[in-house]
């Protein structure tokens, strides 16, 4: 369906920001991913009050499985529709990409997607990172898009696309901004 000229773009997106340092990418339905993003800020901030630091990428993930998980076991609790990629950069583990399911399993991941095409992306990404991760971070974010472009068969526009990561110096959760995107979509066409 075409989208609605009225709609503001910048209203619309699948990444967000639960901490500073932490981001999270949802995938299902739109209601739900609002809901479990508060829950997921909610949960952040009560661990933060509660120790005095900020929370793990890890233990956040777990907190949230354990609460979808929640919702399969009542009749009166509908299972949220949303995947979950939650991804940080932890002081003892180092970068964490960690996924959440509907059903309330977690995992961590070297590389991972979710969606329509899941597998054809997943099987890409394998291929890939077979030999080990990139750890610079513009070879990432070319690999992100390019898993993309590969597993959608089309060309994007910087306008096409969202991009977000967290930047291993800072550990802050930051998105590009479409001049950014561009000069990305520019050094994989000329490749």
């Amino acid at each position: 369906s075409e989208q609605d000229k009225l709609v503001s773009p910048d209203s619309v997106t699948n990444l967000h920001r639960i901490t500073p340092n932490i981001g999270c990418i949802t995938t299902g339905l739109p209601a739900d991913s609002t809901a479990q993003i508060s829950r997921a800020r909610q949960e952040a901030a009560e661990f933060l009050f509660e120790n005095g630091y900020e929370i793990p990428v890890s233990y956040l993930a777990k907190r949230l499985a354990t609460i979808n998980q929640l919702y399969t076991q009542h009749a009166s609790m509908r299972t949220l529709g949303v995947m979950m990629i939650i991804a940080g950069v932890d002081e003892e583990k180092g970068p964490q990409l960690m996924r959440v399911d509907p059903a309330g399993s977690f995992l961590g991941y070297k590389g991972t997607a979710a969606g329509v095409k899941e597998q054809a992306a997943m099987n890409f990404l394998e291929k890939k990172l077979k030999d080990g991760c990139t750890t610079n971070l513009m070879d990432t974010i070319e690999l992100a898009i390019l898993t993309l472009q590969n597993v959608l068969a089309t060309e994007f526009k910087p306008t096409d696309i969202e991009v977000g990561f967290v930047d291993g110096k800072g550990s802050k959760f930051m998105t590009l901004s479409e001049e950014k995107i561009d000069e990305h979509l520019t050094n994989i066409a000329e490749r």
